[in-house]
């Protein structure tokens, strides 16, 4: 592990705000609970590493040894590989400027499977497969939903690029993503969109092998929907990324409880404007990022809830506006705002793990198995690949 040491004594008081904090314990409670669905469904969880972007949170995902994990950068893919993980998928479609990298990493005996939806795409990797004489694992993605890419699993050219890839000795399989399933409000809805996501899946397979085409992977998964499945037959793979931290997003959909979230934002209030209800503090959307994932949900989050250090929420306060180095707390449903004096230190929960994650260098880790503290002791400090 890429693990750096924290000071000796220091606790959330300590470091200069804002900065990331990360749960521990929470995070391998999130861990153990996907792990052991996979293991009842019959399937390999695959985890998308692009929520904690380290190192280190990935290595308590499989004992400390590496795992199978999905990335969404090569960048990403690189620095995994450096850190001894050598069965990647990269599951951003791909395009040919990005195929020399590729191929580097195949050369370092890294199984790098990438990601396609389009003849034009099928036929620039088996060109670049057979120039550079080495097989470039590909997966064709399905669309499931109609959410973002991908070919219908009706498409005529679903064969046509099954063809072209095998042809090259590239052909891996098909991956779905149902990412409506961000928009499932209720139970029902999230093991209907699962359902969906795996009979699409697997039907894209049964086409490709009906004409005569070799299909070794069928992989489906989001957050949501990995939480939801009931029957994963005919699946080899489950995806998903953001479970290890989770968020308010996935808080507001049931998919966990506001305690299950791993991540949180320290920030310091700086300031008061009673004639406005303002609390003012040092973490805006630099801390926390822009996204307003909750606003289109029943509970509007604003940019998050409030904590104190422990972790304990603060009833009725929440991140309701932010600027660039400046959060706006106010009060609502009726709540009296609270009298916290400039210097006090909150925890702020974020609507979406991984874009909040992406905004800091590394996380400072707590463990909140340890009981109560005011300011819970710093047990680590982990990092953020570089160059992400």
């Amino acid at each position: 592990m890429n693990t750096t040491p924290s000071t000796a004594g220091q606790t959330l008081a300590d470091p200069d705000t804002p900065f990331a904090v990360v749960d521990v314990h929470k995070v391998l409670r999130n861990i153990e609970r996907l792990a052991g669905r996979a293991d009842r469904l019959g399937v390999t969880l695959r985890p998308h590493v692009k929520t904690a972007k380290s190192l280190d949170v990935a290595a308590l995902m499989h004992g400390d040894s590496p795992c199978p994990v999905t990335v969404s950068t090569l960048a990403e893919a690189e620095a995994f590989a450096d850190g001894g993980y050598t069965d990647i998928t990269y599951a951003v479609g791909i395009d040919p400027h990005k195929l020399p990298r590729v191929v580097a990493l195949l050369r370092r005996g890294v199984t790098l499977r990438i990601l396609l939806d389009s003849p034009e795409q099928a036929a620039f990797v088996a060109d670049a497969a057979r120039e550079a004489d080495i097989a470039i694992p590909t997966q064709i993605e399905i669309d499931c939903d109609g959410h973002r890419g991908g070919l219908k699993t009706d498409a005529p050219a679903l064969v046509e690029v099954g063809r072209t890839l095998h042809e090259a000795g590239c052909l891996d399989g098909v991956l779905a993503h149902a990412g409506e399933s961000y928009f499932a409000y209720t139970p029902e809805e999230q093991r209907l969109s699962a359902k969906n996501e795996r009979d699409t899946a697997v039907d894209a397979a049964e086409k490709l092998r009906a004409a005569g085409l070799p299909v070794s992977t069928v992989s489906v998964g989001s957050t949501p929907t990995a939480h939801a499945a009931e029957n994963l037959t005919g699946v080899t793979e489950l995806r998903a990324g953001n479970y290890v931290f989770f968020d308010l997003v996935m808080a507001g959909l049931g998919v966990c409880q506001v305690d299950d979230i791993a991540l949180s934002v320290v920030v310091t209030v700086i300031g008061h404007r009673a004639e406005y209800g303002w609390i003012v503090t040092d973490g805006g959307w630099m801390a926390m990022s822009r996204d307003r994932g909750t606003a289109a949900q029943a509970q509007d989050q604003g940019y998050g809830l409030v904590a104190d250090l422990e972790g304990n929420l603060i009833p009725g306060l929440v991140m309701s506006a932010a600027s660039q180095e400046h959060g706006t707390l106010t009060a609502r449903d009726g709540a009296e705002l609270p009298g916290l004096p400039v210097g006090t230190r909150l925890r702020i929960l974020p609507n979406h793990a991984c874009a909040t994650a992406a905004q800091h260098g590394g996380y400072h880790v707590i463990d909140g198995a340890r009981g109560a503290d005011p300011a819970p002791a710093i047990e680590a400090v982990w990092n953020r690949i570089s160059g992400w």
